[in-house]
């Protein structure tokens, strides 16, 4: 036929349709025969978790980094709930549950075991949710740190204890509403002035190792996972995983989420070796904090007959303060 459309690709920006314009190697794709899947199909995580992509995507990475030479140690939380359902499991790689607090104990015990046993191209990762890392078990993770023992921690944020109920951790950015700090009040939702950023924790300990990520970027979660495994010693990486249910957000809306809180400063990307910032993943064009909190249910109080511009404001300032200590912004991270 003569008069047959031709066919035509279409491309935008750094996005491609269907990865069709994009080298092999840099496709992001959940489905080849390369991949390990460590993180098997059949687990029960909510539709759009961005934490079980996150752990997909990252597990997979250090197995591929390690010559899947893996051991993984897993504190308690949505990411065990969700894959091991006892007495089944989605967990293709030597795995173990621990305790809420004691993950990254129980990861050094591994790793000394496997040294003892002669056994050291066998490498440990510990995993755990911001619960877990950034209050349960911040004691453990950071005798972790300073003994400089050689295991990769992960900590999936998705910034409350959603497996729970969504309640407030340290991780929770101010004026989120959750069960234990409801829109009431003068103030409402989380406090201003409490939490911690356990990244800036981590590089004050100078381990060999330190990253942020987000789902919304997989080829650099991947990249740096991988960096982390070329090292020996503590290292960690701390990966924005938003939850749909506990965020208040479509569950088609993950790593759109993810994206604007690194494309507004809410959520820094870079990387840090022995205490000192390396690189940072630039922001092309900063958005206002009001894109990316008006979509969250757990920030609507923000925006109802009377909007909290005072508080709105108070955001922006701490994602401006990003900005400017980790430089952000394209020219910053440049140089």
């Amino acid at each position: 036929m003569s008069d047959l459309q031709p066919v035509k690709f279409y491309q935008t920006g750094t996005f491609t349709v269907g990865n069709r314009l994009l080298a092999p190697e840099e496709r992001s794709v959940q489905a080849n025969m390369q991949r390990t899947n460590s993180l098997n199909s059949g687990h029960r995580a909510c539709q759009g978790c961005g934490e079980a992509l996150g752990a997909r995507y990252a597990i997979d990475a250090a197995m591929n980094a390690t010559n899947r030479q893996l051991i993984a140690a897993n504190a308690t939380g949505c990411l065990e709930v969700f894959s091991t359902p006892y007495p089944e499991t989605s967990w293709q790689i030597p795995w173990i549950h621990s305790l809420f607090g004691n993950a990254a104990a129980v990861a050094t015990g591994l790793s000394a075991a496997m040294k003892v046993k002669g056994k050291k191209d066998v490498r440990v990762v510990a995993q755990g949710g911001d619960g877990g890392t950034t209050d349960i078990g911040f004691g453990c993770l950071s005798g972790m740190f300073e003994r400089n023992d050689d295991v990769l921690y992960i900590c999936y944020d998705n910034e409350a204890y959603m497996n729970t109920g969504v309640q407030r951790s340290s991780a929770t950015p101010p004026a989120a509403r959750t069960a234990t700090t409801m829109p009431l009040g003068s103030e409402p939702g989380a406090p201003f002035g409490q939490g911690k950023f356990v990244p800036a924790i981590a590089m004050a300990h100078e381990i060999p190792y330190v990253a942020t990520a987000t789902v919304a970027d997989l080829r650099d979660l991947e990249a740096k996972v991988t960096k982390a495994m070329s090292f020996r010693g503590a290292r960690y990486i701390h990966i924005l995983v938003p939850c749909p249910l506990g965020w208040g957000t479509a569950s088609h809306d993950t790593i759109r989420m993810a994206r604007l809180a690194k494309e507004t400063g809410m959520f820094p990307v870079f990387e840090a070796e022995y205490g000192e910032l390396k690189s940072a993943l630039a922001i092309r064009r900063q958005l206002p904090v009001e894109e990316y909190l008006r979509p969250q249910k757990r920030f609507a109080h923000l925006f109802g007959k009377t909007p909290a511009v005072e508080t709105i404001a108070r955001i922006q300032a701490q994602a401006d303060k990003n900005i400017r200590r980790y430089g952000l912004m394209a020219k910053e991270a440049a140089l």
